[in-house]
Parts: C-alpha cells; sequence; structure tokens
C-alpha cells in the first residue's frame, strides 16, 4: 500500500506562514508516508505562478527523501469554476488547469484532481445554483478543452467526486468519464465524499479501472454536513469492504490521507490510520 498525505493536512506555522515544500517532504518522510500530495494554491508550497525550475527542485527533493510524488490536487476551480455561466471565467478555469497539467508534469505526477464543475455547493454561498443540464453541457466542453494538453503531457485528469451536486451516483461519474474516449480522463475517488448519498465499495466497483488516484477521508453520516468529516476510522466508511473492492479492481497507486482544513496532528494520526487499513 502507498500511503500518502495531502499537502493541506499540514498546518502553517506559528505565524500563518505556510509550510513550504521541502518542510511537508521532510516531515512526510519522519512519519512514514511513501507519498505526498502538493496543491495548488494562491499561497504554499507550489502556487500558478511555480516555475519549471522550482518544481523539479521539488521533485529532486523528494526523490532523494524516497518520497512519491504521484498527484497533484488544486482548489481554484471552487472560485473559477470549469462550468460557471460567466464564458470568461469557464475560459481562466480551462488556462487554471492546463497550467495545474504543466505543474504536475514538472514535478512528476501522473495524474491531477480536476473539478469538474458544480451546480452548487454549501461551502460557496456566493455562487448562484445552476441548471444541472447547463453545468453537464459546461463542465464536458471545458474538460475537451483541457484534454488535449493533458494528452501532450502524458499526465492524467482525475474527475473528482465531491460536493458541488454534479455527477451525484457512479453510474453518471462513469458515463461522463467515458464519454472522452481518451485514456488520460478517469476518476479521482474520494472515499468520504460519497458517504452523504451513496456507499464507496459500490462506486469502487462500478468505476473499476477508471480510478486514477484515491483520496481517504472518514464521515458520520448523521452529522450531514462539512462538520461530519472526521478522523480516518472515526466515522461510518466501512473500510474492510472498501479496501476489498479496491482489491477487487487490482487498483494499486497512492491512497492519499485528505484533511481539510489542516488540524494540529492531522498527518501523525493518518499515518496511523492508514498502517491498520493497509492491514484490512
Amino acid at each position: 500500500m502507498i500511503k500518502g498525505i495531502n499537502y493541506w493536512a499540514f498546518p502553517p506555522h506559528a505565524d500563518g506562514t505556510p509550510l513550504s515544500g521541502i518542510e511537508v517532504l521532510d516531515r512526510a518522510k519522519e512519519l512514514g508516508y511513501d507519498a505526498v500530495e502538493f496543491t495548488v494554491d494562491g499561497v504554499g508550497a507550489v502556487t500558478p505562478d511555480t516555475t519549471e525550475k522550482e518544481a523539479r527542485t521539488l521533485r529532486k527533493a523528494a526523490d532523494e527523501r524516497k518520497i512519491i510524488l504521484r498527484t497533484l490536487a488544486a482548489g481554484l476551480a471552487w472560485g473559477v469554476s470549469p462550468s460557471s455561466p460567466d464564458p470568461a471565467v469557464r475560459a481562466k478555469a480551462v488556462e487554471n488547469a492546463k497550467r495545474q497539467l504543466q505543474i504536475a508534469s514538472w514535478l512528476g505526477c501522473d495524474t491531477i484532481l480536476y473539478l469538474p464543475g458544480m451546480v452548487s455547493a454549501c461551502f460557496v454561498p456566493d455562487f448562484a445554483p445552476q441548471s444541472y443540464d447547463l453545468v453537464q453541457k459546461w463542465a464536458a466542453e471545458s474538460l475537451r478543452a483541457v484534454l488535449p494538453t493533458a494528452e501532450i503531457l502524458k499526465v492524467r485528469i482525475g474527475v473528482e467526486n465531491v460536493w458541488n451536486r454534479f455527477l451525484l451516483s457512479p453510474v453518471e461519474m462513469a458515463a461522463f468519464i467515458d464519454s472522452f474516449k481518451s485514456e488520460y480522463v478517469g476518476s479521482y475517488f474520494d472515499v468520504g465524499n460519497v458517504m452523504l448519498y451513496g456507499h464507496p465499495q459500490h462506486w469502487i466497483k462500478i468505476l473499476g479501472k477508471r480510478i486514477f488516484a484515491v483520496h481517504l477521508k472518514d464521515f458520520r453520516v448523521e452529522v450531514g454536513n462539512l462538520n461530519g468529516f472526521v478522523d480516518l476510522l472515526a466515522g461510518d466508511v466501512p473500510y474492510p469492504l472498501v479496501m476489498a473492492a479496491f482489491k477487487e479492481i487490482g487498483y494499486d497507486s497512492a491512497f492519499t490521507a485528505e484533511y481539510v482544513p489542516a488540524t494540529l496532528g492531522a498527518a501523525e494520526k493518518a499515518i496511523a490510520s492508514l498502517r491498520i487499513i493497509e492491514r484490512m
């Protein structure tokens, strides 16, 4: 099992300064992680302005520590959505995704996390709900505009199931992915995100080889809102069934623990839970 940790799991310094990439790599190595997932943010270790030299320096540092950089996440699409009703915003979202692909290529990652769009989201209150059919249309158009860059750079696009009120079933997600007829479009499957309206073991078996990458989280269904996300193995995710499903489909890439926002001790607790999950 390749045990990974997401950059967002690491709280900033006491003065509010984000941890550098080297600091995160060192901490991940110390804790026993195999992989680190950096994120493209406005500020932090990796930003849209990260240069090729900076990315390759980070990649070299990871190699020296024997830390795998397999995926690159980003949260930019929550503010600049690929399915925005504004064509200018959609165009900017496409450029952001292309930039994410380029940085991922420099880092040596094989997959990016991609938010395809949103009907609405509880944590983006100023975004007016959009018609589902239009979101489907705009999301597909934007992804098709990004896809040639992915194919040139040979970096895959992992469409995430996330709280965007869009692609709400594994059957729909599979059909959306298959519509692009490209080996570079697949699923970035988040185990915890489906708990409010489905069962992750079902999603895994239906998506099968479409799954490029995995986020591990946990969720208490009875809470029913963002406060339901809890530490790994402290919620309702049926991890024995989940891991059996991953084995059944032959998934062999990283299992990345994701914590948003970061809490003190999150990375330390996550590695302990991942070691238990590994034995399931």
